[in-house]
């Protein structure tokens, strides 16, 4: 079961929850390709140490040559070679084609598509002799190889068709988890890229866990060699070819995604608390977006002919998916509905370098390991952001000075709208993954509150962070430059930032009316606590002899 904050506080609403590696993108180059004396170098070894015939037609006749190559070996063997348009999503093609085609292991669908690559120019002399080879990056056709592999399922191999023969191998952590979950017995039922219910949650935990470890390493490299060079590199080089020149592709993670996939037993209560838990952090946590998709990235458009269906379409809880986002730098974190009884939460790294820890794939199992550890501090975060707690003494202690090593340092004065801003992108940079710095922080303020960068200055954060510092609210581990936020003190600031936006000064305001106005249309739960305690709060005023200046006699 997940450990995190967030599963835990829910854990009597779910059944069962499995982390697992999602989309994996490997990037495949060869080595020697990409500088200008090994390309040299290879050419010679494939063309008998020579190189005379090294130029820009022949470059171009090798990418000539693989297309009729792939073009007669699909005629040949029945599989659709298809040119893409622009704007063609080329992975819905290949659903498509695998909904209404019965495939057996091996390629069964080829699509085409112009894309940026590297591609290399050679100038030659007058003389004929070479005077410079010169690596570009230019708009070529790539051929997407759709595949089922026996333990990986459908895995797309991207190809460039001009040396060195660049490719994008991309795979699907739940494909593999689901075949093995089938030969070990455990049933399961599967809606897209979802186990929605599992008879053995455990021992389906298990199997997905197993992509974590330092075997998944070969696992990856099998099904990458498996397929590349017989299956798509043959077009340009044969096999002979191939081990004459001594190609071979060395491997890289450039993208990963890994989910958290929490099961409630009631899709109704789990709608529920996702939709408080959005509502109540997206204020906090200065979302930019919080977006509705209705089956696609956009609303399908209305036509005369179709309306009514496309109504229905909308209306279809299926296709009604609510999705939470934060970003970091190439780094998002998301949450999201997924079936009707399964909430998932994903680490998503855009480009493996934004962790630093290495991309070959030997470093897999740590990147796996630091995502891992993204989506449960996401999860914490949200958790910590949504519930507060505010301990006993704390508002009697925040104004008071604190002592910072051998510095004092002022307190933390909630009156001052400084300190409020300053908690509240405190409180926005608490998911950060890596944590925040002096000049984030100063960003983030500008950016929730519309000030100049002279109205809150990098100086100011600085001393700021230091009085959160020295109430332990804000941590910076060793000599480190990035500051963090514990999960304890995040829920502090979200209770105490709550109580003065939501509570303090929502009550001063209502007490100023003896009577309500005209009741809103929307009438929630909230609405009608605030009504309550208006009322009391009257009272109450009324014994204690208080009274509040009416702004209109003013």
């Amino acid at each position: 079961m997940c450990s995190d904050e967030f599963s835990l506080r829910y854990s009597d609403l779910v059944t069962g929850g499995y982390d697992c590696v999602d989309r994996i993108v490997l990037n495949a180059f060869f080595p020697l390709g990409h500088n200008p004396g090994g390309f040299r170098v290879w050419w010679r070894r494939w063309h008998d140490d020579s190189d005379a015939e090294l130029d820009n037609t022949h470059l171009m006749r090798l990418a000539g040559r693989f297309a009729r190559r792939l073009k007669a070996w699909g005629a040949a063997n029945d599989v659709p070679v298809i040119f893409c348009k622009s704007g063609q999503r080329k992975h819905r093609i290949a659903e498509e084609y695998l909904a209404t085609h019965d495939v057996d292991t091996g390629v069964f669908l080829v699509l085409a598509a112009k894309a940026p690559a590297t591609v290399w120019k050679v100038r030659r002399s007058a003389a004929g002799r070479i005077v410079n080879i010169e690596r570009r990056s230019e708009y070529v056709i790539h051929y997407s190889f759709h595949i089922i592999d026996p333990e990986w399922g459908h895995v797309t191999i991207k190809m460039s068709g001009h040396p060195p023969f660049g490719a994008q191998i991309i795979l699907n952590g739940h494909e593999y988890v689901a075949r093995q979950a089938v030969v070990a017995g455990i049933a399961f039922t599967k809606v897209g890229n979802c186990f929605t219910a599992v008879a053995d949650p455990a021992g389906l935990a298990r199997i997905a866990d197993a992509l974590s470890h330092n075997a998944a390493v070969g696992r990856l490299s099998q099904v990458c060699r498996r397929w590349i060079y017989s299956a798509c590199l043959c077009f340009g080089l044969d096999l002979d070819e191939q081990h004459r020149s001594g190609f071979a592709y060395g491997f890289a993670v450039y993208q990963l995604e890994y989910s958290r996939n929490l099961i409630f037993a009631d899709g109704h209560r789990m709608q529920r608390v996702f939709d408080a838990v959005v509502d109540r952090t997206r204020s906090r946590l200065d979302v930019p977006k919080i977006r509705t998709v209705f089956g696609a990235a956009r609303r399908p458009r209305r036509t005369r002919k179709h309306s009514s269906t496309i109504e229905a379409a909308i209306e279809t809880p299926t296709f009604d998916l609510t999705v939470f986002k934060l970003h970091f730098g190439r780094l998002t974190g998301k949450a999201y509905t997924k079936g009707e009884r399964v909430l998932r939460f994903e680490a998503i790294v855009h480009n493996t370098a934004e962790l630093r820890c290495g991309r070959m794939i030997e470093h897999f199992p740590e990147i796996v390991s630091q995502l891992a550890g993204i989506a449960e501090r996401f999860c914490t975060a949200l958790d910590c952001v949504d519930t507060g707690f505010i301990a006993d003494g704390v508002l009697d202690e925040l104004p008071t000075g604190s002592t910072l090593g051998a510095t004092r340092v002022g307190g933390v004065d909630l009156n001052k709208q400084r300190m409020r801003d300053a908690l509240s992108a405190v409180l926005a940079l608490a998911p950060a993954p890596r944590g925040f710095t002096v000049g984030e922080l100063a960003a983030k303020v500008h950016a929730m509150t519309g000030r100049s960068a002279a109205g809150y200055t990098i100086r100011q954060a600085a001393y700021d962070l230091r009085k959160l510092r020295g109430k332990q609210l804000v941590d910076r581990p060793g000599r480190s430059r990035r500051y963090h936020v514990p999960p304890v003190a995040a829920r502090t600031i979200a209770a105490l930032l709550t109580l003065r936006d939501q509570i303090v000064a929502p009550i001063l305001a209502g007490i100023r009316s003896p009577r309500m106005g005209r009741k809103p249309k929307a009438w929630n739960r909230i609405d009608r606590d605030y009504e309550q305690i208006r009322i009391h709060m009257q009272t109450l005023f009324d014994d204690l002899a208080l009274t509040t200046p009416d702004p209109l006699a003013a």
